[in-house]
């Protein structure tokens, strides 16, 4: 008969533990990344009776086999932070906490003071860094931010599509410099861009289109005179020459334009001007491609050229393979690094370490780290939070339930406590 009591004991103990899981989940309903816990029973068999009908075993109560947390996907939230992080699929983020490497799915993440990418803990995302070059590593490290801009580019090519007019005839005088040039005079067209020279200083290039003969054009290239403010400087030509279908059929485009920017830059800092897949260009093209004198009105159709100033950090942005990009305000983008997230032969193994990170076990091996959406790991999700996975109508369900073991189990006490005081009764 006393074996009932510490059956009973066994049995609130358990629904105990159980309540106790039950309500970490609910109090994390609202806990981002987090992942509910459940409790795994088991019976416990100790006591062997010789019977006439032979051996019987009678059951000593319940125990609590383990509390294992439960890996289903949780539901997401979009935000306006791009460091906000969701792992769609399998995977951890790993993060550095005091030089070791813990494991989440809490994807919230911000800059500290030094540019590096952490959990509210102050914990440092890990991934793949990039070079100076921006191509990623086989390295994995500390993913920061950097706060340095982006340096400048010197201009060293530009490439320009017009239509110069075919029924345009020669100026009636040879291209002079005025304040500006003075048209129609002495030349027939213009078109002005700007370049950069070797610290990003931006300068205007105006392109003047001279008419020199049948299917003849020559291109002067004047710029402010750095010598002289307020006067123009012509900083070189180049000849321009067509075929009788409007096409063209060189731009002499193989000798760069050797420009003058002033002292404290490189001077001279050669540009080379194409015009569209001449035969003077590499490789070459019909002719039609870019540049071309038919019988209509001059038109610019695309200027590119590859120069650019300085910049600072405007704004950046993760992809789903986890890849950072840094946008400049000067335009240019650069790769920063790739987030690296890791898995686990057996993640319900992982031990609870708090604040939502989970540390290795032997149960749950060593974490196999790669790229996402790599070796069966998920893509990640930027401006996006993964919530709990807890499913409040399920827990409350389940309270009820180990509710009624612990009521019930209490009864098997009382009634044994009634059944003990009936048999010291018949004593006395």
């Amino acid at each position: 008969m006393l074996t009932s009591l510490y059956t009973a004991v066994s049995g609130m103990d358990a629904s105990s533990t159980d309540l106790s899981v039950i309500s970490d989940n609910i109090a994390n309903e609202n806990t981002v990344g987090f992942k509910s816990s459940s409790v795994a029973f088991g019976d416990v068999l100790s006591e062997t009776l010789n019977t006439s009908s032979g051996t019987s075993q009678v059951g000593r109560g319940v125990e609590v086999s383990s509390v294992a947390p439960v890996f289903t996907q949780g539901s997401f939230e979009t935000t306006t932070n791009p460091l906000d992080l969701a792992i769609n699929g399998n995977g951890f983020f790993i993060v550095n906490q005091d030089g070791s490497n813990c494991y989440t799915r809490a994807g919230q993440f911000s800059l500290d003071k030094n540019g590096n990418i952490v959990d509210p803990n102050g914990d440092i995302l890990q991934g793949y860094l990039a070079d100076a070059s921006g191509n990623i590593t086989g390295t994995t490290g500390n993913l920061t931010i950097p706060t340095s801009q982006s340096t400048a580019n010197a201009t060293t090519t530009a490439a320009v599509s017009v239509n110069l007019d075919a029924t345009a005839t020669p100026p009636a005088n040879p291209f002079t410099l005025g304040t500006p040039p003075t048209t129609p005079a002495n030349y027939n067209y213009s078109n002005t861009i700007s370049v950069y020279d070797s610290q990003g200083g931006e300068h205007a290039v105006t392109q003047y289109f001279v008419n020199t003969g049948p299917n003849a054009w020559t291109v002067e290239y004047v710029t402010p005179d750095p010598a002289n403010p307020g006067q123009l400087l012509v900083q070189g030509t180049q000849d321009l020459t067509f075929g009788n279908n409007g096409s063209l059929t060189n731009d002499n485009s193989t000798t760069p334009i050797n420009f003058n920017f002033g002292g404290n830059v490189t001077n001279p800092q050669p540009i080379t001007f194409t015009y569209g897949n001449g035969t003077g260009e590499t490789p070459a093209g019909n002719g039609l491609d870019g540049t071309t004198q038919f019988a209509s009105a001059f038109s610019v159709t695309s200027v590119n050229q590859d120069g650019y100033a300085s910049g600072s950090l405007s704004s950046v942005a993760v992809g789903t393979d986890g890849t950072i990009t840094g946008t400049y305000t000067n335009g240019q983008t650069e790769t920063i690094g790739q987030i690296a997230l890791a898995n686990f032969a057996a993640p319900t193994a992982l031990t609870k370490l708090g604040n939502n990170l989970f540390g290795v076990t032997s149960g749950s091996g060593q974490p196999l780290v790669s790229a996402p959406s790599t070796s069966g790991l998920g893509t990640v999700l930027s401006d996006t939070l993964e919530l709990s996975n807890v499913d409040l109508a399920s827990e409350f369900t389940s309270m009820i339930i180990a509710q009624r073991s612990f009521e019930a189990n209490s009864k098997v006490i009382t009634t044994t406590d009634e059944l003990l005081q009936a048999l010291v009764s018949l004593i006395t």
